[in-house]
């Protein structure tokens, strides 16, 4: 342990290493039940996500500890798969089917390997002002909350016209209008949304471990008596690890270079660039391990090995994996080397074993787990410069678009041309303005080009 993960140099043993591993897991293992739920509403299936889900973040976070030796751990991101779901919507016309979406995360980590690599990667992190970059995080935070609300019923959509069998707000719908409404406290699987949000934001208030994890296991139990958890299913189940209807190498890449599907190539890409940066910067810079020359190429490693689960995630049969901010709560806890990394990887197969019970997490004891990261991402809001409209304009406008058109890109490509025009008007006046660096020039010039190619082939 002490050749491969260096203790004594950063002052730690084995049994503190290991306890923070453990505290790792417990505040993020709660994406093993969610991700699933959130992808099998593209039609994947519950049982291969969940597998996908535990195998992608297992090897990767292994990757991480063993070859960086770093306290850091990788799964599915959310708002990448929440994302994903919203442009592989199953039924729903205009929406792509969810082997195509594996194939757009596949080749943005090919992408995202080459930028990192180049180091073109860094460069546009320089290149878009914290503000945005705060703007995208509680956009996406407000996004990921709306499927909260829809998925947990605390929302209803009513119909004029004949509804179809899957739909989420925003989709394109042919002579068919709706009205968001309310959900009904008539509604068990309402009542029990309501439970599980109070129930996980008071175990996080006091400050509890893995109260994410341990809210949804709770409001699931909750959800028998009220008829929402079903749990007939288990009495044949076995919790042997299932490899039947795997979705291992079922992306589809040949679709993926069609015009209709840039555009999701593109936010993927785009928006991981900058979720995955500043965590693995928050959390390194957390545990002390960014000083030096030493430092700095660990973190190239890190990016490195990031950047690699991306594409692992798509061929598992997953979104994007990706670093996890819960890792600072092992970090909190001394984990200062990749046997944290390690013990959370091990943590990830070994609950392969827990298979039969995500399938009885139903919608309402997840949907408490999107909201509340929802709230966790609104921190980002005190990161945004309000004082100055040439950036606060184009962040809210980040931040507004996202939840109200449904999309990520949207948002980025309505901010960020917000950002450009302004502070381009405000150079022209000679009044005091942002710098625009050139790469935001290229990046609202192919904003632009995306929605003239949606107009023209419409």
């Amino acid at each position: 342990m002490e050749r491969l993960f260096k203790l004594s140099q950063y002052n730690t043993t084995v049994s503190r290493e290991i306890v923070a591993g453990l505290t790792t897991f417990m505040t993020m293992a709660y994406i093993i039940f969610v991700n699933p739920a959130i992808l099998s509403g593209t039609g994947m299936n519950t049982q291969a996500v969940f597998f996908a889900t535990c195998v992608g973040a297992g090897l990767i976070t292994l990757l991480m500890g063993l070859f960086v030796n770093y306290p850091i751990a990788l799964a599915p991101g959310m708002g990448l798969n929440a994302y994903f779901s919203v442009i592989a919507a199953q039924n729903v016309k205009g929406h792509l089917s969810w082997q195509t979406a594996l194939g757009c995360v596949f080749i943005s980590g090919i992408i995202f390997i080459i930028l990192t690599v180049t180091q073109i990667r860094q460069l546009l992190v320089v290149a878009v002002p914290a503000s945005l970059q705060a703007a995208i995080t509680i956009g996406i935070g407000l996004f990921i909350t709306m499927i909260g609300f829809k998925i947990g019923d605390l929302i209803q959509v009513s119909f004029t016209g004949v509804a179809p069998t899957k739909y989420m707000p925003g989709d394109v719908i042919d002579n068919l209008s709706w009205q968001p409404d309310l959900g009904s406290l008539h509604n068990p699987a309402t009542l029990l949304t309501l439970i599980g949000i109070l129930l996980i934001g008071a175990l996080m208030a006091l400050g509890v471990p893995g109260a994410m994890l341990i809210g949804i296991i709770v409001t699931t139990l909750i959800g028998i008596p009220l008829g929402v958890t079903n749990i007939a299913g288990l009495k044949h189940a076995s919790f042997l690890p299932q490899f039947s209807h795997l979705a291992v190498g079922s992306l589809d890449i040949g679709a993926v270079f069609h015009g209709s599907v840039v555009a999701a190539l593109f936010t993927f890409t785009f928006v991981g660039l900058f979720d995955t940066f500043g965590t693995l910067v928050g959390t390194a810079t957390k545990a002390g391990l960014l000083e030096g020359e030493e430092g700095k190429r660990r973190l190239g490693r890190a990016m490195l090995v990031d950047a690699t689960g991306v594409s692992v995630g798509a061929l598992r049969g997953t979104s994007s994996l990706t670093a996890f901010v819960e890792s600072s709560s092992g970090i909190a806890a001394g984990g200062r080397t990749g046997l944290t990394a390690s013990t959370v990887g091990v943590l990830f197969f070994l609950s392969l074993f827990l298979a039969p019970l995500a399938g009885i997490i139903p919608d309402s004891a997840t949907a408490p787990a999107l909201i509340i990261v929802g709230v966790l991402m609104m921190g980002a809001v005190r990161n945004v410069d309000w004082d100055d409209m040439g950036l606060a304009i184009p962040a809210f406008l980040t931040i507004i678009a996202m939840p109200l058109t449904y999309s990520i890109s949207n948002g980025i490509a309505v901010g960020f041309t917000a950002f450009v025009v302004i502070n381009l008007i405000l150079w022209i006046c000679r009044r005091p303005h942002t710098k625009i660096h050139w790469l935001m020039y290229i990046i609202v010039i192919l904003a632009a080009a995306r929605y003239g190619w949606i107009v023209f082939m419409h």
